[in-house]
């Protein structure tokens, strides 16, 4: 299982390195799921958008992101959430973890969001 990002099928500016990274990550995932699929192992990929209760976000990044979006930190954590759906890390860890068991024993590749429908991605 790789965690990826909202940042992959939709870039943020002044994120670059991280985007960057992310869809290599993302890029990476797929050739093994291609290459790997042959010997029964699966690789899949979430695709987690505003999970606010990780450490990444420091209150420096929280500005940061803020300002390139030339939004307030209260409005930015609101408008990266469709339908002001919020999302824990163990919403993702949850997911992971089922997506790693029996229900998805024949899925490989999938690219799946955890986003409640962000428009910005979809």
């Amino acid at each position: 299982m790789v965690i990826g990002s909202k940042n992959v099928p939709r870039r943020g500016p002044g994120a670059a390195a991280y985007s960057a990274s992310k869809a290599a990550l993302n890029q990476l995932a797929r050739v093994a799921a291609l290459e790997w699929a042959k010997d029964g192992i699966r690789i899949n990929s979430l695709h987690p958008n505003a999970v606010y209760d990780t450490a990444l976000w420091t209150d420096e990044v929280l500005a940061s992101r803020a300002k390139a979006y030339n939004l307030t930190v209260g409005a930015i954590q609101e408008e990266q959430s469709f339908e002001n759906w919020k999302f824990s890390s163990k919403d993702v860890a949850e997911l992971a973890a089922e997506m790693c068991g029996p229900l998805f024993a024949k899925t490989t590749a999938a690219q799946v969001p955890v986003d409640g429908g962000n428009e910005r991605v979809v």
